[in-house]
């Protein structure tokens, strides 16, 4: 199976390390572009594949990956459109291109995985919306999913649903990071060093997200176990709320999603 990425990035760096770590295929297999010699110089040496300046090189790919930012997609497309062979599988990667969109800039019905994966990809712990259209065959799709999978978790959505995807999970780690920021402010505040602070603030987001995933408890539930009476946690619970704390989230999870959908 050969893997091409155009666009050398962040997150086409977490899939193709996700990947070589679990040896679905060989390093020999994968091949990716980008606009400069900085960047694909770091890449080949990081993981050892082949690299070029020319996005054509990489299109005779089995599964070819779009690793660009959405702005650049039609420039893209446009560029490799008339050399991609037509059983290729191309899996996209970008907030608010949908599968109409990218068969539309291809010019054409095609092999398209729309796919929506998240920054936490880069330690191994990213998850990642999957949605095919109606030309992928299970087999495909099995093979897509497999890959991603090897940098994190993944789930086959509606494309109905992408939108939200890209609020509870593509765009979700920015909100988790000013979380964190902003407890550790909070403990530097009482005295805490800054190093220590963001120890404590980060590892307790990482252990409360576990007990969420492994317990199989509501959230609410796991919160009311922290808050004993008229203890210290209710009391900043009541601040929290009282501040509109989880109306925040929602708004800014809202316009999230409206966003997006601006962008098909």
């Amino acid at each position: 199976m050969k893997l091409g990425f155009i666009g050398a990035g962040n997150m086409a760096k977490a899939i193709i390390g996700g990947i070589l770590k679990s040896n679905i295929t060989d390093k020999s297999n994968i091949i990716a572009s980008d606009i400069t010699d900085e960047i694909i110089d770091s890449v080949a040496k990081k993981y050892g594949i082949k690299t070029t300046l020319n996005n054509k090189e990489v299109t005779k790919a089995d599964i070819l990956f779009l690793a660009v930012k959405p702005i650049y997609y039609k420039q893209v497309i446009d560029e490799i459109k008339d050399v991609c062979a037509s059983g290729q599988v191309i899996v996209t990667i970008a907030a608010g291109k949908s599968l109409k969109w990218t068969e539309n800039a291809f010019g054409g019905e095609r092999k398209i995985v729309r796919t929506m994966p998240n920054t936490p990809a880069l330690v191994g712990e990213g998850i990642t919306a999957v949605c095919p259209n109606k030309n992928v065959t299970e087999e495909e799709l099995e093979n897509v999913i497999k890959l991603i999978k090897s940098f994190g978790k993944a789930e086959v959505v509606e494309e109905r649903l992408m939108d939200a995807v890209v609020a509870v999970s593509g765009s979700s780690p920015a909100y988790v990071f000013m979380f964190i920021e902003a407890m550790a402010d909070a403990a530097v505040a009482e005295g805490m060093p800054r190093v220590q602070a963001y120890q404590f603030a980060a590892q307790s987001v990482l252990g409360s997200a576990k007990m969420v995933l492994e317990t199989g408890m509501h959230p609410g539930a796991l919160k009311d176990m922290v808050c004993s009476p008229a203890g210290t946690t209710i009391e900043a619970v009541r601040i929290l709320e009282k501040t509109g704390f989880r109306s925040s989230v929602m708004e800014c999870m809202k316009e999230c999603a409206d966003k997006s959908r601006s962008m098909r």
